[in-house]
């Protein structure tokens, strides 16, 4: 029978698995995170209890909060069993199980004036986030803020009543500067280049709505170190439950399941101090650039790669796509003639060899990872992960038909059919409008690219028009197969 988890019960866990070397009421909160999702619990959770197993900085641990009713479900189940989170690690070969509970409590995000009050806290020296690469209200094509946008107008209408986790922050900042509290350093650790200032130009840019004053401060006091995170974390569903369960007998309400590979790349930008994360095998550098460059690009520019062709062609997961001849195959040309040429030199690492970890990381068949999960949101993250490689390769004039062809399979994804006239459900916060603009560009591709606000200066380049027009042509008039296969023959 299976143990369930919770506080009183971690002594009879089975032994091989790995449990806390720390009792969690030894720890006090130096940490209030916003977004307690999969990828930090498998993450930043994971480092910081690492850390905690070695008797280090139990100052520093983790409050929880968020601003959707999806954080609260989380919070419930959570709760329910003392914060704690089994952590399944897998490669290809073996599976290893351990227990977080780097986190003490998690507010609710129906209560914003408790997350206010901690935010106050001054024992919260750092607001870190997970909130994904379209919740930092920046304009895709320009990466500006968006002072448009509904969430923002209301926020900077209702600064003592925000919505967004910008507007509690700022409110939480503003307590701090009335009552003489140094600021707490803001920290993302989302998959955005230079995410450190993106964070600062959200921030400011919603406070300048209502005080310019508070915005200019922010600028000046507040410390926004630029990250780079990477672990492959799918969604949990009841097969990864079933498998905690049938495989190392625990009961967990959410477990996270993630491949063994973790890297994080921090700038040391901590005025108001930080854990000693560098003895857990964290990176601390001067600058992140080059990092984020190389993963966002390569990884998270790869997935777009297999993820559209994989959807086309009813492909269920990530490594079973990777055993697909075609989506290999265009994987790895894409990588080796149009991204990694046009990526700037990375510190003690060869771009080649990471682009085949990235391979081998992708074809892990325990991660499980599915192309439904890789193909969300590519309103947000094609103009991240793909357009700045097209965008460079226009610049250093070298051909980017590959990278062309990416940006029509997503179109023809958006169109709602697989090869197999299977349905594909809305997939992407903008679903209607790109669904809408899917189906004009059949039969007009370029209104496709004409998506300012996504595709910028990139989509006015001749070369680029031509490239795209020539690929979503072929893949409607020949088929998906058969335009990757001619691509492959060049």
């Amino acid at each position: 029978m299976a143990i369930k988890l919770n506080k009183s019960n971690l002594d009879k866990l089975p032994t091989d698995i790995k449990s806390l070397a720390y009792s969690q009421s030894d720890l006090s909160a130096g940490i209030l995170h916003f977004g307690v999702g999969n990828f930090h619990r498998s993450h930043q959770a994971v480092y910081l209890n690492s850390l905690f197993n070695k008797g280090l900085d139990h100052n520093w641990a983790i409050v929880g909060s968020g601003v959707l009713q999806s954080d609260e479900k989380m919070r419930v189940l959570l709760q329910e069993q003392d914060f704690l989170t089994t952590v399944v690690e897998q490669s290809s070969s073996k599976s290893s199980a351990l227990i977080t509970g780097a986190m003490i409590d998690y507010l609710s995000p129906n209560s914003p004036e408790k997350i206010i009050e901690k935010l106050v806290d001054p024992s919260i020296r750092i607001v870190s986030l997970t909130i994904t690469e379209g919740g930092y209200f920046i304009n895709s094509a320009t990466s500006l803020f968006d002072d448009k946008h509904d969430a923002i107008i209301y926020d900077s209408l209702n600064p003592s009543n925000p919505k967004t986790v910008f507007g509690l922050i700022l409110a939480g900042l503003k307590k701090r500067k009335e009552l003489g509290i140094a600021p707490f350093t803001v920290m993302s650790c989302d998959n955005i280049p230079h995410n450190g200032k993106v964070t600062c130009d959200s921030l400011a840019g919603l406070a300048k709505l209502s005080d310019e004053e508070f915005s200019l401060w922010i600028k000046e006091k507040v410390a926004f170190p630029n990250g780079m995170v990477d672990r492959i974390t799918p969604a949990t569903t009841n097969r990864e439950k079933e498998l905690l369960i049938s495989d190392f007998g625990i009961e967990d309400n959410w477990p996270v399941f993630c491949e063994d590979f973790t890297q994080w790349v921090l700038e040391d930008n901590f005025p108001n101090g930080r854990p000693a994360l560098e003895k857990v095998g964290v990176q601390f550098v001067e600058d992140v650039t080059p990092y984020e460059h190389m993963k966002i690009r390569i990884l998270n520019g790869g997935h777009a790669v297999i993820a559209y062709l994989g959807g086309l062609l009813d492909i269920k997961f990530a490594h079973e796509a990777m055993e697909n001849s075609l989506i290999l195959g265009f994987f790895k040309k894409i990588q080796e003639n149009e991204i990694i040429p046009v990526l700037p030199p990375v510190p003690n690492t060869d771009l080649n060899e990471y682009g085949k970890t990235i391979e081998s990381r992708f074809s892990n068949p325990k991660i499980a990872d599915t192309i439904v999960r890789l193909c969300y949101d590519g309103s947000n993250r094609q103009p991240k992960f793909i357009i700045p490689s097209i965008a460079d390769c226009i610049e250093k004039n070298i051909d980017m038909e590959g990278l062309s062809l990416v940006c029509a399979l997503w179109c023809k994804y958006c169109y709602g059919q697989t090869e197999n006239g299977t349905k594909i459900e809305s997939n992407d916060p903008n679903w209607e409008r790109l669904n809408k603009t899917a189906i004009a560009a059949k039969n007009n591709p370029l209104v496709w690219i004409e998506m300012e606000d996504i595709y910028g200066e990139v989509g006015k380049n001749k070369i680029f028009q031509e490239n795209f027009t020539l690929a979503l042509n072929s893949l409607w008039s020949k088929g998906v197969s058969s335009t990757i296969q001619e691509y492959l023959n060049k």
